[in-house]
């Protein structure tokens, strides 16, 4: 009887292993899907702050909390399932699918480029001047929540092509943690943001010289950072956006534009071998950007500048 229980409690004890095991190796793999989805990420945070300017600061953080809410609906409730459906049933959709959401981040980023040079004229903002402030909380709340929802989109989608050799309650589990974590450091992160002005200013009302000096340089950071924010989610839009279509090529075997990119970061890296891993990643990614900007460029005349002429 002890030989069979120790035989029991070894059985056991093998178990926990494995399961421990199991538990860092999907730790480790939600870690990489996510690093890899890092640009999605980047441009989720810097767009979302815009959601909640102009509105009444106490309704900030509740705001924050209402659209955090929606992302994590959308990722398990909406995109989760559909992600573990196509692994299932139809892997063979996922490059095309990763493709087609690289094209849109990149026509979102080089419109937002555009915009940007020519002061395209916001309608949307002389529309909301005529709404009552529950009104505007409730729009600007529905629509924070559908551009997540395409992002996060590419989020999952991005993530699931990392996992898609494991087992499928592993992908589950990966992309559970993915999305739990990923909203929680974003909407965290973005609540620091819009808060961060008005933590200066009660920094600024201190005794203290060095939390008056705190909280001035918080409150003349804040129009910085969020033009920082935007510059470099539009330019992570760009490198995501044109690695998932030169990713695509390449699974496709249209090796021309990735054999040409991979080239040429492996000569940039053999010319400075003391930083070629640094230097190879740079080179690869201005790569990705440059075809992100070719392929958002097409885009954007297609969508914008052939139907001008029209008129």
């Amino acid at each position: 009887m002890p030989s069979g229980l120790i035989a029991l409690l070894d059985d056991v004890a093998g178990i926990a292993k494995m399961a421990a095991a199991s538990l860092d190796d999907v730790a480790g793999a939600a870690s990489k899907a996510g690093s890899k989805a890092a640009g999605v990420v980047i441009d989720d945070t810097a767009v979302t702050p815009n959601y909640v300017m102009g509105l009444s600061p106490e309704r900030e953080l509740p705001i924050i909390w209402k659209i955090a809410r929606g992302s994590l609906r959308n990722k398990l409730l909406f995109l989760l399932p559909a992600a573990l459906l196509l692994s299932a049933f139809a892997p063979w959709l996922l490059p095309p699918l990763l493709m087609l959401g690289g094209a849109f981040l990149c026509f979102e980023a080089v419109e937002k480029i555009v915009e940007a040079i020519s002061g395209g004229h916001d309608e949307a903002t002389e529309a909301a001047a005529t709404l009552s402030s529950a009104e505007l909380e409730k729009q600007k709340v529905s629509g924070a929540i559908r551009t997540d929802f395409i992002l996060s989109g590419e989020i999952m989608a991005i993530a699931l092509g990392e996992v898609a050799g494991v087992p499928i309650w592993e992908q589950a589990v990966i992309l559970v943690v993915v999305a739990i974590l990923i909203t929680a450091g974003v909407y965290g992160v973005v609540g620091f943001i819009v808060k961060m002005d008005d933590i200066g200013l009660h920094l600024a009302k201190r005794s203290s010289a060095g939390a008056q000096a705190m909280g001035r340089g918080l409150v003349k950071a804040m129009p910085v950072l969020m033009s920082v924010l935007g510059v470099v989610g539009t330019a992570a839009m760009l490198w995501v956006g044109g690695g998932l279509i030169v990713h695509g090529l390449h699974e496709f075997h249209w090796d021309l534009v990735p054999g040409a990119i991979h080239h040429v970061a492996e000569g940039a890296a053999h010319a400075v071998p003391a930083i070629g891993g640094a230097v190879e990643w740079i080179v690869n990614a201005a790569g990705s950007a440059l075809v992100g900007a070719v392929i958002g460029g097409i885009i954007v005349a297609a969508l914008h500048l052939v139907p001008s002429k029209k008129h």
